[in-house]
């Protein structure tokens, strides 16, 4: 049966810093001064405290990792993961992701990932990323042909994970590699399941080719129709057949209420997030990461998504973009089903539940509302999924930023 998981996401953000008029950048060079090392301690183990508690209300667990910045204080996802692999029993653990053109020995990268998966029992999910712009002058790398790099990256860690007769060599265009032959080989048979991150439908068609899971951060109304019918045209144009649910997945923030009074308070916590992350100008545009028409739209003035002046930090208006879904139980319920009707239907729900200073007794309390009230629905929903039911429905929803559908749900924001 079709059916819709959802994976609890925070970034481990470290929010204890000066105002924003006293910095240029969270990213690359605000001074590690400012982190107080007594205080991420008390942070990472909230975090993974939460974690722990979205496995025993039936959530699976998502993490990620960037590096030198406040926004996510998780430089090695795996790290994280080998924790979570012991410490919790059911949930799904999916990595999101492996930055692998920012990593020079992809065989590392299969290594870790395979131990992960046979400490958890089989329960890994892993994702590969390009990474983001910002990132390319912390990891000592030129960011040309970062997908080619990326790609390239994937067919080595595909094929240690599936190679079990003995040692093999790899000549790539930028990885060589001799005597591949890692050491535990994956839990799950052939591999685990595949995630790459998207951000536009170009970049679609790989993914598809191969099956994995697309996901999508934040792209709201406006985008995600194209990305996820390019996925759909891609993955029916090499299998010959409509992609399942399954292979698509939307990140949005959630935060559920017990009243409107509390859903609003804590969503505009979460809204920490589009606040800070305030990126200046050298860090946005690395030579050779954008394609040229690109990089001179953004020499122009464009805005690069996930930086400071490219968001509104208005809570109701992230809301009508499709980005937040927050409020009571029943609110966030009919927000999402809009969402995920209006984009064709996915089938994870990426919940980033907390962020900023959001306090963890808040952060815990929305998601057993979300895990109590909210997802089952969620699971009916997608059971009634049929590809050529709900692309007819869409029909009647044009095309927009979709401000309409969304107003009845974010009345309770002033």
């Amino acid at each position: 049966m079709t059916t819709m998981r959802t994976w609890f996401f925070t970034e481990d953000c470290y929010p204890d810093l000066p105002p924003q008029d006293e910095w240029d950048s969270i990213r690359v060079e605000l001074p590690n001064q400012l982190c107080e090392p007594e205080n991420a301690h008390r942070l990472y183990n909230e975090y993974l405290d939460i974690w722990c508690a979205a496995d025993e209300m039936g959530l699976d667990i998502m993490v990620n990792e960037h590096h030198q910045t406040a926004t996510c204080m998780v430089p090695a996802a795996p790290i994280m993961l080998g924790i979570l692999a012991r410490q919790t029993k059911d949930a799904r653990l999916l990595i999101l992701g492996n930055p692998l053109p920012n990593r020079n020995q992809p065989v590392r990268v299969a290594e870790e990932m395979a131990l992960i998966d046979v400490i958890s029992k089989g329960r890994l999910e892993c994702g590969f990323v390009r990474s983001v712009p910002y990132e390319a002058a912390a990891a000592n790398i030129l960011p040309y042909k970062g997908s080619e790099r990326l790609w390239e990256s994937h067919d080595l860690i595909m094929k240690a994970w599936t190679t079990h007769d003995g040692p093999f060599n790899f000549e790539g265009k930028y990885y060589h590699h001799r005597q591949v032959n890692i050491w535990p080989r994956p839990y799950q048979d052939p591999h685990p399941p595949v995630w790459i991150t998207t951000g536009g439908a170009s970049s679609t068609d790989p993914v598809a080719k191969h099956g994995h899971v697309a996901a999508i951060f934040l792209a709201g109304y406006s985008r995600v129709r194209p990305i996820f019918d390019a996925y759909r045209e891609n993955y029916l144009k090499h299998h010959g057949t409509h992609a399942p649910l399954d292979r698509l997945a939307y990140c949005g923030l959630v935060y559920v209420g017990d009243d409107e009074k509390a859903a609003e308070k804590g969503a505009n916590e979460l809204m920490w997030y589009m606040q800070a992350n305030k990126v200046s100008e050298p860090w946005k545009n690395p030579p050779g990461y954008h394609p040229p028409q690109v990089a001179a739209g953004i020499m122009k003035g464009a805005h690069i998504s996930g930086t400071g002046a490219a968001y509104s930090t208005d809570l109701k208006e992230h809301m009508r973009r499709g980005n937040v879904f927050a409020g009571t139980p029943d609110q966030v319920y009919e927000q999402i089903k809009a969402f995920w009707e209006y984009s064709g239907g996915f089938g994870h729900m990426l919940m980033m539940g907390q962020a900023g200073h959001l306090p963890k007794d808040d952060t815990l309390r929305s998601m057993q509302l979300y895990a109590d009230e909210v997802y089952p629905r969620l699971r009916e929903l997608a059971a009634t999924w049929n590809p050529e039911e709900i692309m007819e429905k869409r029909k009647s929803m044009p095309d927009q930023d979709h401000a309409d559908i969304t107003d009845l749900s974010v009345d309770f924001v002033r």
